[in-house]
């Protein structure tokens, strides 16, 4: 298995990358997609959610009200901490057994996870990082996703820099272009991931929570 770190700032086009990645072969686990997973209804996470945050949070239908959840930990530092104790643990245990599964295998393994800059792991084969300049990071999520502006920036502003991703990285991809211009980026990428040599046989443990 050769386990690559995807990472990139909110608003980069990490997500679209991810896909493409899957379309030259690569077997992604995606850490939102867990999160998701995990915070619907009947999941343990949820439940533990509600406990500490109340009904309130939850949509008619039982389900997450994801807008109300984010604007009540914005800005509280306390409830933003006791979400991520909650969430965190379980997402690295689902994200881990995944990575278990593809041990053995040929595969190229792709980690894609928002924040891995900020809560790195282990004996990573190499970092990917999808790159973006932030005037353009923050005119793409106003017209993409509807954002404020200032609300762009105040999410950016939450997550690592743009320098520090672009030190921790091993290849860049610059997401600034075209789509035909990512897809080539993405491409030389991929042979890259290709090239690299296998990761040893505990790689993809949190490295600041090691039993999760």
């Amino acid at each position: 298995m050769i386990l690559v770190g995807l990472t990139g700032g909110i608003g980069a086009g990490k997500s679209v990358v991810s896909a493409q990645l899957a379309q030259h072969g690569a077997v992604v686990i995606d850490a939102d997609v867990i999160v998701r997973r995990l915070q619907q209804p009947g999941q343990e996470v949820l439940r533990r959610m509600v406990e500490r945050f109340g009904s309130e949070i939850l949509a008619d239908s039982g389900h997450l009200d994801r807008a109300l959840l984010a604007a009540r930990v914005f800005g509280d530092k306390q409830a933003l901490a006791d979400l991520n104790a909650i969430v965190h643990p379980a997402v690295g245990r689902d994200m881990l057994a995944q990575i278990e599964a593809q041990r053995d295998t040929n595969s190229v393994v792709v980690l894609d996870v928002p924040l891995l800059i900020e809560n790195p792991r282990t004996g990573l084969c190499g970092v990917l990082v999808v790159d973006l300049d932030l005037e353009t990071a923050v005119a793409r999520l106003v017209a993409q996703r509807g954002l404020s502006e200032s609300d762009a920036r105040a999410r950016i502003a939450r997550q690592a820099s743009r320098t520090v991703r672009r030190l921790a990285a091993d290849w860049i991809i610059d997401n600034s272009g075209s789509r035909l211009d990512l897809a080539r980026e993405v491409a030389a990428a991929w042979r890259w991931m290709c090239s690299l040599p296998p990761a040893d046989h505990d790689a993809g443990r949190l490295s600041a929570a090691p039993d999760s």
